[in-house]
């Protein structure tokens, strides 16, 4: 039954929702399992120890580059009406949106989609820092927190189209792209052979990061199958946070399409994933000043990623795989952030110990 005839059966929401909770369910078990983490690489990367969170990260982000720009010169995915791309951007709005995700992301020990995949493990610092985050995100869309967010997006803008495509502007178009992402798979593949063998590092580093790419190719696939007004696009974790939690608080409910499936995937996907490993278990707060540095930075966060135009995943890994300007920005935001708050709340300069903190994975 090919895609079409499941579109005139089922139709597009009831398609796009079960395409996202299965591309969801994939990236969560991978993640899960390769303990995919942005901040555990950053802090490896700023700390000067290089190892496996940062080869995982690298894996991911240059397959799903790869993955998306082998999918577009094969004529299997076209991005041009995608909002990372077509859409009018905000090149403050990415800067300063990614710099206040990166500070958040430290003080809560995660990501949106880690502290989703880390929620599906039982862990209940994580889960109620990823509902303050989506309470935050929710509030920066539409809330009392758009007004702020708006006047710092209009500070510095960019049109849609040509202007804000990193391939367009440098002229190496999607060979260049692709040329990339080999280079940073190059680098990926260094880092995660000096990191000792592992195979969830590798199957599940590139897992993730070709599930980014499946995302897009399955919009696009739907779009392109259907008459009606589908909308192409990947990975993102705080659009379809503060949509579900509109879902539970207001009526009438979104419409349902990929991002109705996307977290529920997700959250399952990890869970699978943590069964397998035998790594379930409940864990809590150990006293108030954590509870209070996990609250603001879900707020960070969720205030930064609607700033910067999506999350980690969303802005980062997402529209870093299309070359969209503005997700590159949030990226370079987002690991400067990152790394000055690692720095002063849990860091230790060289000069003053002989020893780094080790990096933690788990909040």
């Amino acid at each position: 039954m090919n895609l079409a005839t499941l579109l005139e059966r089922f139709g597009e929401p009831a398609v796009l929702g079960s395409g996202g909770l299965l591309v969801g369910l994939l990236f969560g078990f991978f993640a899960q399992r390769s303990r995919f983490c942005l901040r555990a690489a950053v802090v490896e990367f700023w700390r000067g120890q290089p190892g496996e969170k940062l080869a995982v990260w690298l894996l991911a982000f240059s397959s799903a580059v790869v993955g998306v720009q082998l999918l577009i010169l094969a004529g299997a995915l076209d991005v041009g009406t995608a909002r990372q791309l077509a859409a009018r951007g905000s090149i403050s709005g990415a800067l300063l949106g990614g710099l206040l995700f990166g500070v958040g992301m430290v003080m809560t020990r995660g990501c949106a989609s880690r502290l989703l995949i880390l929620s599906a493990n039982g862990n209940l610092r994580a889960l109620l820092s990823g509902l303050v985050f989506a309470v935050a995100a929710q509030a920066s869309l539409s809330g009392a927190l758009a007004p702020a967010r708006n006047a710092l997006a209009q500070w510095w803008t960019v049109d849609g189209g040509a202007s804000r495509d990193l391939l367009a502007i440098t002229g190496i178009g999607h060979n260049g792209g692709l040329a990339v992402g080999l280079v940073w798979l190059a680098a990926a593949l260094y880092f995660a052979s000096r990191a000792g063998p592992s195979v969830w590092k590798w199957v599940g580093g590139l897992g993730t990061g070709l599930m980014v790419a499946a995302g897009w190719w399955f919009t696009y696939a739907v779009s392109t199958s259907t008459f009606e007004l589908v909308q192409v696009q990947g990975l993102t974790f705080s659009g379809p946070s503060a949509e579900w939690l509109m879902r539970v608080l207001a009526t009438p409910s979104p419409v349902v399409g990929f991002d109705f499936g996307l977290l529920p995937g997700v959250f399952l996907g990890s869970l699978l994933g943590a069964l397998v490993g035998r790594e379930w278990k409940i864990e809590g707060f150990k006293d108030g000043y954590s509870m209070g540095r996990y609250i603001a930075g879900a707020v960070l966060m969720g205030f930064g990623s609607m700033l910067a135009g999506g999350c980690a995943v969303g802005a980062g890994m997402t529209g870093g795989a299309v070359f969209a300007l503005t997700a590159w920005l949030t990226l370079l935001g987002m690991w400067a952030g990152a790394g000055l708050t690692d720095r002063l709340l849990d860091g230790r300069a060289p000069a003053a110990a002989a020893h780094i903190p080790p990096v933690t994975m788990a909040p």
